[in-house]
């Protein structure tokens, strides 16, 4: 096992910090340009594992797509390799296997697709036989599951000879994900129809325009800049990120408002945002639907500074990259302080905090975001992080930018 010791930073630093792109940006645009029939031009893709895998599967002729541990590449190559009629068997690390995919698939039988599962029914690995004909546009599809199901289908829609209406049901998580999607898709020609109060989504027949699309930097990677201000014990401390637009198509931009509860004041730049220390809320709650891959970050942010909050909406965290509501628990315990859940799968509380001595040697699970949300830690001691190589899957400069402002062993 490796790891990597994180010296007790000074707490006043004032850095440029050039973020990694957006990896949600990146597989979108990535399956857009195939669909144009990879004419357009795209900047500044993002260099994460993610999204070089996906790129790596776009081009490979090869009969078998192993996506490792890449979720939105095992969501989003299933629809673009049906919808293509491409013959394949998607696979992928033992975790991504016990990821369910069943509500895709479903949907992509329901159009018309042949595809059978190799081992568990619900979950990959599954091969992909073909599709000919659309046997219907119609798709009722749950709102409160992994938005990547209608993002995968969005994107495939105009591409179908009757186009597609989906109907979604119940309440709709990770709204601005799907949009992004929308939007993503409008820039490469395509128009969306999005009624959010009837809960449909209509896309009629129609043809991807190849562009130039610029990838904006990724605000999912942001938020650990974020929790490092926050914890910096020194009021003078600044960091501007570099990359970041005001009106970003990334639900995870949400950490500007949520920071200002708790000690960030977001100020917008001509080369991003600039970020300094106010003072933070006794308290904090918040909903996290929209945002989910903020939780880590806030949460731990919750229990090093001592505040306690609601955290809601964060039910889709238990089928990630791990269970990341049960190793928050683990791990935020090596603080001092505990994720308690208050009512079942729908409202957890940080809280019953304790001093600690020991250093804390954090576990990572396989998962990039528990490997950077703990490391901001160091802002108020050591700490050590375990496997610290898991942040390629989504910002692999991430070690380099932290050695900016403390020593890392």
């Amino acid at each position: 096992m490796t790891s990597y010791f994180l010296h007790k930073s000074s707490g006043l630093f004032n850095e440029r910090i050039a973020l990694a792109s957006s990896k949600s940006e990146s597989n979108r645009a990535l399956i857009l340009n195939a669909l144009t029939g990879f004419k357009s031009e795209l900047k500044n893709l993002s260099s994460a594992r993610d999204t070089q895998t996906m790129i790596r599967l776009l081009q490979s002729t090869e009969e078998t797509a192993d996506v490792l541990d890449a979720g939105t590449t095992m969501r989003f190559l299933t629809a673009f390799f049906t919808a293509t009629n491409t013959p394949k068997i998607m696979t992928g690390t033992p975790r991504m296997c016990e990821r369910p995919i069943g509500i895709l698939i479903d949907a992509l039988k329901t159009l018309g697709a042949e595809i059978e599962y190799l081992e568990k029914p619900g979950y990959p690995p599954h091969k992909i036989h073909g599709f000919t004909d659309q046997k219907t546009n119609q798709l009722e599809i749950r709102g409160d599951v992994s938005s990547q199901y209608i993002s995968a289908l969005l994107m495939i829609a105009p591409t179908l000879p009757q186009g597609l209406e989906i109907q979604l049901t119940g309440e709709i998580g990770s709204i601005p994900y799907i949009t992004m999607t929308i939007r993503q898709m409008e820039a490469f020609g395509v128009k969306v129809e999005a009624d959010w109060k009837a809960k449909t989504l209509k896309v009629k027949p129609q043809t991807y325009t190849p562009v130039t699309y610029q990838i904006e930097s990724d605000w999912s990677g942001a938020s650990y800049w974020y929790s490092m201000v926050a914890l910096a014990p020194h009021p003078e401390t600044k960091i501007e990120l570099l990359g970041l637009k005001l009106n970003s198509l990334q639900g995870d931009s949400a950490i500007a408002d949520i920071m200002v509860h708790l000690g960030v004041k977001s100020t917008f730049t001509k080369d991003g945002v600039l970020l300094e220390k106010i003072p933070a809320a006794k308290d904090f709650r918040w909903n996290f639907s929209d945002c989910p891959d903020l939780t880590q970050t806030v949460a731990v942010i919750l229990a090093a500074l001592r505040i306690e909050g609601e955290l809601m909406g964060i039910e889709s965290l238990k089928i990630k990259e791990t269970d990341r509501v049960l190793a928050l628990q683990n791990e935020l315990k090596k603080i001092g302080a505990e994720l308690v859940e208050v009512e079942k799968n729908l409202k957890y509380k940080v809280t019953n905090f304790k001093e600690y001595r020991e250093i804390p040697q954090i576990a990572t699970y396989d998962d990039h975001r528990m490997a950077m949300a703990f490391a901001p830690l160091c802002q108020l001691g050591d700490v050590i992080i375990e496997e610290p190589g898991v942040v390629a899957k989504s910002y692999p400069s991430y070690w380099d930018d932290v050695k900016k402002i403390t020593e890392i062993k």
